[in-house]
């Protein structure tokens, strides 16, 4: 256990997958969880999850790519839970597609989503950190923002800008003691994300995830749980002397 009894927490994206699977995770290490989705029903389910944990929970409706709504929803966690120690950027959409066929819209919304939000979080939860010179950040990237991937490349672009977000904000704000770190998964079923790639996957006559098992050296896909174990600890005060970090959680798929 990580000790993170009485920390608030924020998980965007956390109705379901990777997101319900950190919320949870870091309830049970002892945070109150804010869960951020526009699948607001979802959100409840999982806030359900954590107050069963015997923890706080405030499930929020907040479109990531607005800033202003963001910002909205950061001052009722604030209000409801307390200022934010912890901000998990995980909402994220994806998609397949070649370059020569995407629509520009297509592109900028994958953008406004999946890198847009972690800059409006981060300034949402930042003024709160730096006045009590603390706090965690950690933000949801992909093994593909690390090399790309034909018919990935908006998706793989705006996590590889997560990845130099991440970056540069954890140079930025480590005087000030706050930890910035990223992840990397790789493939992980049970989630949303996953079940709309291997879709648009199949629709173009590519493999599943669970098809491409075998190329990974563990010799399974991911789960959920693999990456709320690492976030969790990043969260911890175990991760003090770590920032500015892209850890891959891949099976060792990709080890750079």
């Amino acid at each position: 256990m990580y000790h993170l009894d009485g920390r608030v927490a924020l998980v965007t994206g956390g109705a379901v997958g990777i997101g319900r699977g950190i919320a949870t995770r870091l309830a049970q290490e002892g945070c109150d969880i804010a869960i951020v989705d526009l699948d607001f029903a979802g959100a409840q389910e999982t806030a359900a999850m954590v107050q069963a944990s015997g923890r706080r929970a405030l499930a929020l409706a907040v479109d990531v790519a607005d800033g202003a709504a963001v910002a909205a929803g950061v001052a009722q966690v604030r209000a409801t839970l307390g200022p934010v120690d912890i901000a998990v950027n995980n909402a994220a959409i994806t998609g397949v597609g070649r370059v020569v066929d995407l629509e520009p819209a297509a592109w900028r919304r994958m953008f406004a989503i999946n890198t847009d939000s972690v800059f409006h979080v981060a300034q949402a939860v930042l003024p709160d950190m730096i006045a009590r010179r603390g706090g965690k950040i950690v933000n949801i990237a992909s093994w593909f923002g690390k090399i790309g991937k034909p018919s990935y490349a908006a998706y793989s672009a705006s996590k590889a800008a997560v990845i130099a977000f991440t970056q540069s904000l954890a140079a930025e704000v480590a005087p000030l003691g706050i930890n910035v770190n990223a992840v990397c998964p790789g493939s992980i079923v049970g989630t949303r994300m996953r079940e709309d790639a291997d879709r648009m996957s199949r629709e173009q006559g590519l493999p599943t995830a669970r098809e491409r098992a075998h190329l990974i050296p563990l010799g399974r896909v991911g789960e959920p749980d693999d990456i709320a174990r690492v976030v969790a600890f990043l969260a911890s005060d175990e991760a003090a002397y770590m920032t500015g970090q892209a850890i891959n959680v891949t099976g060792g798929l990709w080890m750079n």
